[in-house]
């Protein structure tokens, strides 16, 4: 669960085996579709611009799909370009003190339609947090082009609950870190 470097790809494999055959860590799963809170659990949300017209649109949809919402140098999703389509198990890394954090997710339902694209993930037991979040990208009528993140959570493991205060500041620091990263890419999309 913690190590000072990122895994070889082996033991990546070898982790996402066992974890793809394991339940998701929490209920009720693919609860990010509703439209409201859910109930016991800290509920976050972050909405940005990111662009206008179906060009911004495009890009955005294209950094989602290739995981680019994940902010550079502090997480990883590994392993690299992992298809977004229902049922996918990847491993989440994240660095703070000094160490990576493994975290493994499976893609609970993805959003592909006009104007909306994008998906949801929930926590498998290795994960620190249980819960679930969505990434998508929205274009509305006026022809605004929105990045979204909803997420129900509550700390898992021990050190989690240990924590709790830097488990909330990391989850924050990852909304905007990741809100940044995709108002860049579709600002410059040779950077994808």
């Amino acid at each position: 669960m913690i190590a000072l470097h990122l895994p070889v790809p082996k033991q990546v494999e070898q982790y996402l085996e066992v974890q793809a055959q394991l339940p998701h860590s929490y209920q009720p799963v693919g609860a990010t579709a509703w439209p409201g809170p859910v109930k016991g659990f800290n509920n976050d949300r972050l909405r940005v611009e990111l662009g206008r017209g179906g060009g911004d649109f495009e890009r955005a949809k294209a950094a989602i799909r290739r995981w680019r919402m994940f902010p550079d140098g502090w997480t990883q999703i590994l392993p690299e370009a992992v298809p977004i389509r229902n049922n996918e198990v990847v491993a989440m890394y994240a660095r703070s003190l000094g160490l990576w954090w493994r975290n493994a997710c499976r893609i609970v339902y993805v959003v592909d339609e006009p104007g909306r694209f994008g998906f949801a993930y929930g926590t498998l037991p290795g994960h620190i947090e249980r819960g679930e979040e969505l990434f998508q990208v929205l274009l509305d009528a006026n022809d605004t082009v929105w990045y979204e993140i909803r997420a129900f959570s509550l700390p898992r493991h021990w050190l989690a609950w240990l924590g709790y205060p830097l488990t909330r500041y990391l989850q924050e620091k990852f909304r905007q870190d990741s809100a940044a990263q995709m108002q860049a890419f579709v600002r410059n999309p040779e950077a994808l």
